[in-house]
């Protein structure tokens, strides 16, 4: 076997000794080797990923989520917003407190409500209701999940508890909502979420009288 020494000696002269011109062809053929590493797909490095629920269309603001509402994707890791849900259970029944694009995570800040439980005989029912607040002003102090009392003044004075603990849904804005015409009145459109029964008085007696609410 031939002496190394002999083998580097009968290397090409190109540029320079043949120890420089070997460390040429180490250089790029590790730089080669670094740049094929940076092209690999993410799935080939093993990023983490983890499953993730986000809107499978476009959904409006106080909408009541339904698994056909949404679907599961899987994210890398370093991309998932904090609150992210995972499991399509987590946001069945649950109010979602602002509009979402189609393919926007679900996160726990953006649902009002406990997830969907039991229904049937005797398991109280919510709905929604839009409510105009008599003094506007109330309004700019809500934001979705509050919770509040709904009051009013009745005609012959004092004041009069019309429901407890509702949930703020959403608070629209006058400039955002949708004109119908000169029968707008000004101030924020706040929506409700109350025990059927009580979203019903409620939406009754706010065509009648004006009504405010108290924060808790």
């Amino acid at each position: 076997m031939k002496p190394l020494s002999r083998l580097i000696g009968r290397w090409p002269r190109v540029r320079g000794r043949p120890a420089t011109m070997l460390r040429r062809i180490l250089a790029a053929a590790l730089f080669l080797a670094a740049a094929m590493l940076a092209m690999r797909p993410a799935a080939a490095q093993s990023v983490p990923e983890s499953p993730v629920i986000v809107s499978a269309r476009d959904i409006a603001a106080g909408s009541v989520l339904r698994p056909a509402d949404v679907r599961v994707v899987r994210l890398p890791d370093s991309m998932r917003p904090a609150g992210t849900l995972s499991a399509v259970e987590s946001v069945d029944g649950r109010l979602l407190a602002g509009a979402a694009r189609a393919g926007e995570p679900i996160t726990d800040a953006r649902l009002v409500g406990a997830a969907a439980g039991p229904t049937g005989p005797g398991v109280p029912r919510s709905s929604i209701v839009p409510v105009r607040l008599a003094d506007a002003g109330v309004a700019t102090l809500l934001h979705p999940g509050a919770r509040v009392d709904v009051v009013t003044a009745p005609a012959d004075g004092g004041r009069e508890l019309l429901a407890e603990m509702a949930t703020v849904v959403t608070v629209i804005a006058p400039d955002t909502e949708p004109s119908h015409g000169a029968s707008r009145k000004d101030g924020s459109l706040v929506l409700l979420e109350l025990p059927s029964d009580r979203a019903t008085q409620v939406a009754a007696v706010s065509l009648e009288r004006p009504v405010t609410v108290t924060l808790r």
